[in-house]
């Protein structure tokens, strides 16, 4: 019997994931981890009600649970590297820090006391030990849930501790499981907003933390339309909130196009399939490969964001980094995000869009 420490956030996915290790005749020990202080009583913080629905599944399921505070770590390493992003004009993504510093670092180091020989977490996607003794990462089964592009910086000691009981599972399945065990979460939506933050007004919890700097938006020819209240409040490709209308003779969407840190001036352009919004090569760095060594340069699939297709591309080294090619143009390429990168199922790992 194998004791598997496992963070249950009060969620359906990591809910029916004990579940299941526990059927599969596992010492299971539950964890609710609270990351975020700062405002946790306010309408968009759900710890407290997070909190109780995890300690509600743990007494159904029989398993011990306990309450971590990793506030401290979280702020240093996560979302102070957030902060930091924006205020360099980039988008980041704090969910992937979020997974490779706190659910796998600090919770990790924590699980290992507590004498866990292995960190189960509620994410679709799947593990595979090779030949040579190091473990590859899979997608899910549900190609539609899975989230191997949130863990792609997890290293290789990482992946080794990791477990995913609903790799094999589709979305519907777990709900089906949760309702016949009678988990008294099986109808909660899925959580959304930033990692352990919440759903709350972005602009509005962005400007506690960072100063607005007004400034113009301007097309490529240089003819201002409006002005911004920050460029930190905008990314490549974003449609709404910009509040300009159609021009005379072109009654196509405004887009978010670029940003010019120097003049302060965001980019502006009309059109979704704008010359600007398209491009076929990228450059990424701060590179992170799950198998600990680079992949070898030529043909792979990617994905420069959650929720798109892959796209076939060939991988070259430059200096400091990587630079894809894409056989087809990708839509608003993002610096500061992460550009991940497949070889059929497996995730090799990637790094953040220059």
């Amino acid at each position: 019997m194998t004791k598997i420490v496992i963070g249950l956030s009060g969620g359906v996915d990591s809910s029916v994931a004990a579940h299941l290790l526990k059927a599969a005749g596992h010492e299971v020990h539950g964890v609710f981890m609270q990351n975020w202080e700062d405002d946790n009583s306010d309408e968009y913080c759900s710890i407290k009600e997070d909190s109780m629905d995890a300690i509600a599944v743990a007494d159904l399921l029989g398993i011990d649970i306990e309450l971590v505070n990793f506030a401290a770590e979280y702020k240093d390493r996560v979302f102070a590297h957030f902060l930091a992003e924006y205020s360099a004009g980039r988008t980041p993504n704090p969910d992937i820090l979020c997974n490779s510093e706190i659910k796998f670092k600090s919770f990790l180091e924590f699980a290992i006391k507590l004498g866990g020989a292995k960190l189960a977490t509620g994410h679709y996607a799947k593990t595979r030990l090779r030949s040579d003794g190091r473990t590859e990462m899979l997608r899910a089964a549900d190609q539609s849930k899975d989230q191997t592009y949130f863990l792609y910086r997890l290293s290789q000691e990482q992946i080794s501790h990791a477990v995913f009981p609903l790799g094999d599972l589709q979305k519907t399945e777990v709900r089906v499981i949760a309702e016949q065990i009678n988990l008294p979460n099986a109808k909660k939506k899925d959580s959304t907003g930033i990692c352990f933050i919440g759903e709350r007004p972005f602009r509005e919890f962005l400007n506690r933390y960072l100063p607005k700097t007004p400034g113009k938006m301007v097309t490529p020819e240089g003819k201002v339309m409006g002005e911004h209240q920050g460029l930190m409040y905008h990314t490549l490709g974003q449609r709404g909130g910009l509040g300009i209308g159609g021009t005379k003779g072109n009654t196509e969407p405004w887009f978010v196009a670029g940003k010019n840190l120097e003049t302060n001036e965001l980019l502006v352009v009309q059109g979704h399939d704008h010359p600007l919004l398209l491009n076929t090569t990228m450059i990424a760095k701060d590179c992170s490969w799950i198998l600990g060594e680079t992949p070898l340069e030529g043909r792979y699939t990617a994905k420069t964001r959650y929720r798109q297709q892959d796209a076939a591309c060939t991988l070259s080294y430059v200096d400091g980094g990587v630079q894809l090619v894409f056989d087809e143009p990708q839509w608003a390429m993002t610096p500061g995000q992460s550009m991940v990168l497949y070889k059929d199922e497996v995730c090799l790992g990637g790094g953040i869009i220059q």
